[in-house]
Order: C-alpha cells, then sequence, then structure tokens
C-alpha cells in the first residue's frame, strides 16, 4: 500500500483549515497531515498539533514560536515549530510535501502559496487574493512548474467541476460562452439602502448560509468577495471579464455555472460546505466522502436568481473596473479592501465607506505594469498609504 498524501495547511485555524483537516482525518489511509500554520488563534494551532500530530508547525512570532515548541514538547509530540514567512516557504516546498492547502486569508498569503507553486506542489487554492493580486505572474509559475493549482472557492471549484477537462486550450475552443458566477446577495440583499450606514460588524458577518471568517464575511456582504471571485475566474479560466457574469442566487445551492455555445449550461449543486469543494480538489480526479450530507431538493423547493445592483454593492462594481484594467489596479482594490474593512471591523468607518475609501485609492494611484512580485507589493503599498490618508483625513 502506498504512503498516505502529505499535506501542508496554511491557516489551519480558520474555517478552511478546520474543514481541511475534518476531511483528512476521515481518510486517515490516504492523507496525512504534514504541516500546519496559525496566525493569532495560537492555542487553537495548538490543540490541532495534539489532534494531528503534523511533523512541523508555523507561527508568526519567535517569542510565540518558543512557547508553542514547549507545550508541544510537554505534550509529548516532535512536533517542530517554525516562524515567520521562510517557516511557512519551508513547510510548503519540503520534498516529502505532496499538497498545500492555501488559505491564507489576504495578501499574507501570496509569498508561501507561490513558494508552494514553484516547488511543483499540487495546490488546493483558498486564498483567491493569491491570484488577484499577481495573476499573470502566478499562472507563469504554475506553468513552469508543472504545479496542478486546483481552485477550493466553491464557485470557482464548481466552474471546474462543470467545464471540459481540456478547457486551457481556451474557452472558445471548448465551446464555452461565459462563466456564471453565483453569489448569496449576503445579509443586506434586500436591506433598505437608507440603513446601510447603520449596520454594525457584526450585523455584516451574519452572512445567512456560510460560517466564515469576519474579514471574509464583510467581504461577502459587500460583494467584494464577488468582485475578487471574478478577477481570480478570469485567472483560473483564462477568460476576460465581458465573460464572467454575476448571478445572485440566494439559497447558494447552485454554485456557479457554464455556459455552453449549444444552450446548455451546466450546474454544479451541492449544499453550502465547504467540505465539499475540499474533498474534491483533495482526491482530484478522484472523488471520496466528504462528511457533507446529501442534498434535499425536494426540502429546498425553489431556486431564485436576479441581477446584482452595483448601486447597493458598489465594491462589485469596482472589482470590475480593476479587472478590466488588469496590471496593478486588481492588487491596489485589494489592498485598500484590507485596510477599509479591518478599519469598519474596528468601528473605525461606517458600512458605505469601505466603497468609498477603495475608490478613492483607485482614482488616485495610476495602473501600472507589473512585470515581477516586487511591482506588485509595491502597488500594495502604496494602495494601503492612500487608504491610511483616507483614514486620517477623516479623523478615523
Amino acid at each position: 500500500m502506498s504512503r498516505p498524501q502529505q499535506i501542508t495547511v496554511l491557516g489551519a485555524t480558520g474555517s478552511i483549515g478546520l474543514s481541511t483537516l475534518d476531511v483528512i482525518a476521515r481518510h486517515p489511509e490516504r492523507y496525512q497531515v504534514f504541516a500546519l500554520s496559525g496566525y493569532t488563534r495560537l492555542s487553537e494551532l495548538r490543540a490541532l498539533c495534539v489532534r494531528h500530530a503534523p511533523r512541523f508547525a508555523v507561527v508568526p512570532e519567535a517569542s510565540a514560536a518558543r512557547g508553542l515548541q514547549d507545550d508541544l514538547h510537554a505534550a509529548g509530540l516532535s512536533t517542530r515549530v517554525l516562524v515567520g514567512e521562510e517557516g511557512l516557504c519551508h513547510v510548503v516546498a519540503d520534498p516529502e510535501v505532496d499538497a498545500v492547502m492555501a488559505a491564507i486569508v489576504g495578501a499574507a498569503g501570496l509569498r508561501p502559496t507561490l513558494a508552494a507553486v514553484e516547488a511543483g506542489k499540487k495546490i488546493l487554492l483558498a486564498n483567491k487574493e493569491a491570484l488577484v493580486m499577481s495573476g499573470a505572474l502566478f499562472m507563469q509559475a504554475v506553468r513552469k512548474s508543472g504545479s496542478v493549482l486546483l481552485p477550493i472557492d466553491s464557485e470557482h471549484n464548481a466552474i471546474f467541476q462543470c467545464m471540459p477537462g481540456d478547457f486551457a486550450r481556451g474557452l472558445g475552443a471548448v465551446g464555452v460562452r461565459r462563466i456564471l458566477l453565483t453569489a448569496s446577495g449576503g445579509p443586506f440583499r434586500q436591506t433598505p439602502m437608507a440603513e446601510l450606514v447603520h449596520v454594525t460588524p457584526d450585523q455584516a458577518c451574519a452572512h445567512p448560509n456560510w460560517s466564515m471568517g469576519r474579514k471574509i464575511s464583510v467581504d461577502s456582504a459587500s460583494m467584494m468577495n464577488k468582485g475578487l471571485e471574478l478577477i481570480e475566474a478570469c485567472w483560473l479560466f483564462d477568460a476576460k471579464p465581458s465573460q464572467v457574469e454575476v448571478v445572485i442566487h440566494p439559497q447558494s445551492v447552485i454554485h456557479s455555472l457554464v455556459d455552453y455555445i449549444d444552450g446548455s449550461v451546466l450546474a454544479q449543486l451541492g449544499n453550502p460546505d465547504m467540505r465539499t469543494p475540499i474533498a474534491n480538489a483533495l482526491a482530484w480526479p478522484e472523488r471520496i466522502d466528504s462528511g457533507v450530507p446529501p442534498l434535499d431538493l425536494f426540502a429546498i423547493a425553489r431556486l431564485d436568481f436576479q441581477a446584482p445592483d452595483e448601486d447597493r454593492f458598489p465594491c462589485l462594481r469596482l472589482a470590475r473596473q480593476a479587472a478590466e484594467a488588469g496590471n496593478s489596479a486588481p492588487a491596489m482594490l485589494n489592498a485598500a479592501n484590507e485596510v477599509a474593512v479591518a478599519a469598519f471591523l474596528d468601528g473605525r468607518v461606517r458600512y458605505p465607506e469601505i466603497a468609498s475609501i477603495i475608490e478613492e485609492v483607485l482614482n488616485l494611484e495610476p495602473v501600472v505594469a507589473v512585470d515581477d512580485l516586487d511591482a506588485v507589493f509595491t502597488a500594495d503599498t502604496k494602495a494601503r498609504v492612500l487608504a491610511g490618508q483616507w483614514l486620517s483625513r477623516h479623523g478615523r
């Protein structure tokens, strides 16, 4: 019998990381945890290390590493604790690693995810920001290394499942007319526009269908998450922004669709549970049990669809503009959004001001070519500075 595949999970304490570990634990004969990383929830990371006994754990600071190393040693574990970005890059590129779950939220996940790509690993991509920020460079690295790139976002995984196997030849060549990217519409889909100025972080994080971290929950409420996914879809499937249409589907049962030139529309359906796309990518091209219960169509009874209102969701409009502009625009969009959402979660800005901050940054900073990773991070830094200046100017 072949050895279990060795899996590194970046962002192990987040919702994607925990769902990944749940699927792995269901198939101990197939998968084994090689390394886990965590950022702030270090007590939870310790508990995960005790349960899964990884070879390595990675934390952001040396002081935290010393404490965790002592705790794990006292628990009788041989897990070695590494530090920072260097540690992350080590545990993704190790020759024994077969696959990497890239689930670190935001720009912080870019360098370690690229390190995994350059090492030729199978990449389970949940960190959409890596592609949003550095799409051309990232896909070039995938092609050069021969790395297998499998999307984890439920929408992109659905598209992947509905695409023909040879879609890399080009959408036109395989008869695809457009991609239909579904969105729940979040908690404010029907909230009167005048009331949006008063919404709280807790209200924005109360997603009707999915259990997610606070940052991505706010992005879902504003539909910036869908905008980032639009950009990601363009890179994953070599599509133009005009070939990707966003459709609000409140039930979150159809995860996305692919429209073919013969009139066929293929959809992937399932309960809103991230273990489905995770299991699909882990076992691809096979299928394994994910622990997700069967879909009960009779209980669902109906499926609704509507076009998104860009007056209600200006972040979606801004993301589409950044997708069309290309070059440094998506990296600036993502950076400005990260700053604005953090300020909203801290109670420093009102919910509608998230879009105001992003729009000002995009208007102030010219779009430039991004020929290397340094240029990507330069654009990211400039956008963060401009977003910070907005906050300072408004006394936030």
